[in-house]
């Protein structure tokens, strides 16, 4: 929508009003605190797939931008107030590379950790990602990050979700996550 620049100015603002909200309902009830999860991702541009069916090799994203805009996107979270960093709505782990990449030298510059959560996204019946990967090929493009949760997302009914959510807790050696 042309409002790229802004992306760590809205990251930033979005957390630190959620960064608030939490703040006010913990002073209501102090036994229940509230934390702020910032969500990082997706892009609308896929690093997979060819935008171009006469030229299967075109990308309309490098490798190198897609750390630079998550890098940015990332800091405006953690500045607001974010105190968990969500890669999400993963439909290519082509696009969660960069991601996975980008918080790596945010945690060196501010010199601490986040907790990541990491959740993909099957997008049918047939279990696999946008790009073609089975839950078993996803958890192992991403485990290495060492996340605290890996899950998946959205893109199906509870019904249909319940197979991969199972599979995910078989294989994963975090938490498990689905929303």
């Amino acid at each position: 929508y042309g409002m790229e620049d802004l992306a760590y100015e809205m990251n930033y603002a979005s957390a630190r009003l959620a960064r608030e909200a939490c703040d006010a309902m913990t002073e209501q009830t102090p036994d229940r605190p509230r934390w702020v999860i910032g969500a990082l991702g997706p892009t609308n541009t896929t690093a997979s797939i060819s935008p171009d069916v006469n030229d299967p090799g075109k990308r309309n994203i490098t490798y190198d931008r897609l750390v630079e805009a998550y890098l940015e996107a990332s800091r405006g979270l953690v500045d607001g107030g974010a105190v968990l960093i969500m890669i999400e709505t993963i439909f290519d782990t082509r696009n969660a590379k960069p991601a996975i990449f980008a918080v790596e030298p945010l945690f060196e510059e501010y010199g601490r950790r986040w907790p990541v959560i990491i959740s993909g996204t099957i997008t049918d019946a047939s279990g696999r990602t946008l790009s073609g990967q089975v839950t078993e090929a996803f958890w192992s493009s991403v485990r290495h990050v060492g996340p605290l949760a890996v899950g998946l997302n959205c893109a199906l009914g509870a019904k249909e979700m319940r197979p991969y959510i199972a599979e995910m807790a078989r294989i994963a050696d975090s938490f498990v996550s689905c929303y």
